[in-house]
């Protein structure tokens, strides 16, 4: 790895750090992963990837044997940068108030290895008004650093498609910020968005926040038919037969992940907390899996019964279990049923049993996450499956 580095990516071996990492350095980039997870850059410098990504691992291998990559506990090669990105994002609390704190900590704790002249791309999620907040420090603090906000907005499992294929926002606190941004992106993709700063913030919120509330929709509009005992799949699949208009309307499910609701909490504490559709969105969503076990109450005796759980990633294909809402269902079987046991193609976790001892022992399952795999399930006890995993119908 040479002196000179094109790009260091701060939390460059996580979810969002690591695909955007591997997709420079494949660009010809000369890229370093930063992260405080050893064990994670051990891993990705073994060749391992510590999660899933289609098409990662062969990307990955490649870099490696070029010399174009390499992953990094130590903070200073952020030194050695021409463009460092950060990765790190704006969480919310147990009270559901954003944590902006996150994101300027991070930056400065990086501060004694910035260097004038740097370009400082901010990529996660982060709340509105950060972005100049942070190039506002950095100039008190004497740094000549070009800030920029360039949200991720790519699909985990669809990391290299869409890093290429979607358009690039760009926004900067200055110029010189936006067309260095401009060019750093266009190594990766040739249509470029360029906002203002707080325009790209909102972007990144409106986005998840659309997606949170489609779903909210969506199962609202599954649990109204249900209450019916009609079949809300039947439905959707009506009202979207050759009918345009209607074509996003998503299946009902469990809308979660490390995303949707906590930005779109982020977007309601922004307005004040006044945000009535966030904020019912957030009931009808995060309420499902209590609604699920309360139906099912009324045709079981859950107390006599051994329930299992079909997957507890956050979304299908994938090994990500951050704020899948199969454990708020897991959570609220223990207090029901006799006894729960949970499994996951996917997820590696010592709490979880195979699928065999769920399907052996189980008197009754339910579909968490609709992994592909379960599409064969052959079992003799009920599943109640509000994703359609096994074409049988949502109703419960």
């Amino acid at each position: 790895m040479p002196t000179a580095l094109d790009v260091v990516v701060v939390g460059g071996c996580g979810h969002v750090g690591l695909p955007l990492s591997l997709a420079f350095a494949r660009a010809g980039q000369t890229v370093a992963a930063y992260d405080t997870n050893p064990t994670a850059c051990s891993l990705v410098n073994a060749g391992e990837m510590p999660f899933l990504e289609p098409e990662a691992p062969e990307v990955l291998a490649k870099v490696l044997a070029d010399g174009t990559f390499i992953a990094t506990t130590d903070a200073s090669v952020v030194a050695r940068a021409r463009t460092v990105i950060v990765v790190v994002g704006t969480p919310v609390d147990e009270h559901l108030n954003p944590d902006p704190n996150a994101v300027t900590d991070a930056v400065s704790e990086l501060a004694e290895h910035l260097l004038d002249g740097q370009l400082l791309v901010l990529r996660s999620t982060i709340y509105p008004g950060l972005t100049r907040l942070i190039d506002q420090l950095l100039r008190n603090s004497g740094k000549k650093i070009d800030v920029a906000f360039c949200p991720e907005r790519i699909a985990e499992g669809k990391a290299f498609t869409e890093l290429y294929e979607l358009p690039q926002v760009v926004s900067g606190c200055s110029d010189s910020a936006v067309a260095r941004a401009t060019e750093l992106f266009s190594a990766l993709t040739e249509s470029i968005v360029v906002v203002t700063p707080e325009e790209a913030e909102l972007v990144k919120l409106f986005t998840n926040t659309w997606r949170y509330i489609k779903f909210a929709a969506a199962n609202q509009f599954y649990t109204i038919a249900n209450d019916f005992n009609l079949d809300f799949e039947r439905i959707r699949h009506a009202i979207r037969f050759d009918y345009p208009r209607a074509a996003d309307m998503p299946a009902a499910g469990f809308a979660a992940g490390p995303c949707l609701f906590k930005d779109t909490m982020q977007l309601a504490a922004f307005n004040n907390n006044n945000f009535t559709l966030g904020h019912a969105s957030m009931m009808v969503n995060e309420g499902l899996p209590l609604y699920v076990v309360s139906r099912i109450e009324r045709k079981f005796d859950l107390s006599s019964m051994t329930v299992g759980i079909l997957g507890m990633a956050f979304k299908a294909e994938s090994d990500d279990p951050r704020s899948s809402l199969s454990y708020k269902l897991r959570r609220i079987l223990r207090f029901k049923a006799k006894e729960v046991l949970c499994t996951d193609p996917y997820v590696k976790s010592p709490d979880l049993s195979p699928i065999e001892e769920l399907i052996e022992r189980c008197d009754l399952l339910i579909v968490g996450t609709p992994h592909a795999t379960y599409k064969d399930l052959q079992s003799s006890c009920p599943v109640v499956d509000i994703w359609n995993v096994l074409g049988r119908g949502v109703t419960i």
